[in-house]
C-alpha cells in the first residue's frame, strides 16, 4: 500500500517552534510510559496529528529520544561549566550546583525521569553513548568540588566524597518526580531548602 501523502517528506524544514511541541509532548509521553511502551502513534495521537504526519518532522521514535535527552544534558552540563568556571569557593559552588539542577528540572521535568528510567539501558546502544560520558563529566564536577571543599577545611575532614555525592545526587534529581513546573515553589527556593538540611551536615561549625 502506497504511503499516505501527509507522510511524505516536505521540500520545507518544519518550523523550530513546532519540532520543540512535539518534542515536549514526547517526552511526557516517554516519562509516563517508558521508551519500549511508546509508539509513534501514541506520541502523534497526544499531539493531536496522524501518525504519518509525525515523520514529516523526526524519522523514528529514537530520534525523539535522542533529541529530548541530549538537549537537556548539553544545557544541563553547559550550566555546570558556568558554576564551576566562577570561582566560586566549595560550599558556594555546590549551592550553585545544586540550584542549576533544579532548574533543569524545572525546565526538563519529563527529561530527567526518561533519563533516570532509561539510562542504564540506553547507554549500551551507540547512539546513547553519549550518556555514560556525562554521567562521568558530571560525577567529576561533584567528586572534585567536595574533595576541594575537604581539602580547605570547608568540610568535614571525615567526610566521604562519593558517598556524599551519591546522596546529594539522588535527593536532588529524585524531585523530578513530584516537581511539578509552575508550582507553589520556585526552582530557587527548593534549592535553597535542599541546601539547608544537606550543608548542616557537611559543613564545619563556624
Amino acid at each position: 500500500m502506497p504511503k499516505s501523502s501527509d507522510s511524505r517528506r516536505a521540500t520545507t524544514s518544519p518550523s523550530p517552534e513546532r519540532r520543540e511541541e512535539l518534542l515536549a509532548t514526547a517526552a511526557e509521553v516517554f516519562a509516563a510510559l517508558g521508551y519500549n511502551a511508546t509508539t509513534v502513534r501514541r506520541i502523534a495521537d497526544s499531539a493531536g496529528m496522524l501518525a504519518g504526519s509525525l515523520y514529516y518532522h523526526f524519522d523514528s521514535k529514537e530520534s525523539m529520544l535522542d533529541e529530548i535527552l541530549s538537549g537537556f544534558l548539553n544545557e544541563l552540563r553547559a550550566g555546570y561549566e558556568e558554576v564551576l568556571a566562577a570561582g566560586l569557593g566549595p560550599r558556594e559552588t555546590i549551592e550553585a550546583l545544586v540550584t542549576e539542577s533544579f532548574r533543569e528540572i524545572d525546565r526538563h521535568r519529563a527529561a530527567v525521569a526518561i533519563y533516570q528510567k532509561e539510562s542504564t539501558h540506553l547507554r549500551t546502544q551507540p547512539r546513547f553513548g553519549y550518556l555514560a560520558d556525562s554521567q562521568q563529566k558530571f560525577e567529576k564536577a561533584w567528586l572534585g568540588t567536595l574533595e576541594r571543599g575537604v581539602a580547605a577545611e570547608v568540610f568535614r575532614a571525615d567526610l566521604d566524597v562519593r558517598l556524599t555525592y551519591r546522596f546529594v545526587r539522588d535527593t536532588v534529581w529524585v524531585a523530578a518526580s513530584w516537581y511539578r513546573p509552575g508550582g507553589q515553589h520556585r526552582p530557587e527556593e527548593i534549592a535553597r531548602q535542599y541546601l539547608s538540611m544537606v550543608l548542616e551536615g557537611i559543613a564545619l561549625r563556624e
